[in-house]
């Protein structure tokens, strides 16, 4: 631990990447390539957004994790399997892309991902978020499949069936704090 924060090197990271856990911990995943000098630049760039996470964290309810095991995800893969399959033909009808695998995780900070050879992969947690959120989290790994990135154009794509994307976004955002494993 240095300075308040605990720093780790990925082979996979892109770029320095800041959590601000549920207990107020702060984490830096680097890729190996960074040099610590630049990682406590980029830190002290983020010091205020450091702050404004950690008191969004504290006006959270202090609710308990799901818990997070093998056999949690195992009891509940097939009902979030049925949910995400039906939800994907249901927003397909309008998209008419084509995946090619579609599975269920035990993921700790992930609701979802696609691959580039076209897999869609979502957390099994994502039965205990409301229809709506659930929805975008599925419409928002379908549309990967046609745009990779996070620009304009995918956007626009997400927004062509939820319309209120970006407020579901943030909604996510703040129930994760409590249903992801951090």
């Amino acid at each position: 631990m240095s300075a308040g924060y605990t720093i780790r090197a990925n082979s996979r990271a892109r770029r320095i990447n800041i959590t601000v856990r549920r207990d107020g911990s702060v984490f830096v995943s680097k890729p190996r390539w960074v040099s610590a000098r630049a990682v406590e630049h980029f830190i002290q760039r983020s010091a205020r957004w450091i702050e404004r996470a950690k008191a969004r964290i504290a006006e959270l309810p202090k609710t308990s994790k799901i818990e997070s095991s093998k056999k949690e995800c195992k009891k509940y893969k097939k009902v979030a399997l049925d949910l995400v399959k039906d939800r994907l033909r249901h927003f397909n009808v309008h998209y008419r892309l084509t995946y090619a695998k579609i599975s269920i995780r035990n993921q700790k900070s992930r609701w979802g991902s696609c691959s580039q050879t076209g897999n869609l992969s979502f957390n099994y947690r994502i039965i205990l978020l409301p229809p709506h959120l659930a929805d975008y989290v599925i419409v928002h790994e379908l549309c990967h499949l046609q745009e990779k990135n996070h620009g304009k154009r995918f956007w626009a794509l997400v927004a062509e069936t939820v319309l209120d994307c970006k407020e579901r976004r943030k909604e996510l955002r703040i129930r994760s704090y409590t249903l992801l494993a951090r």
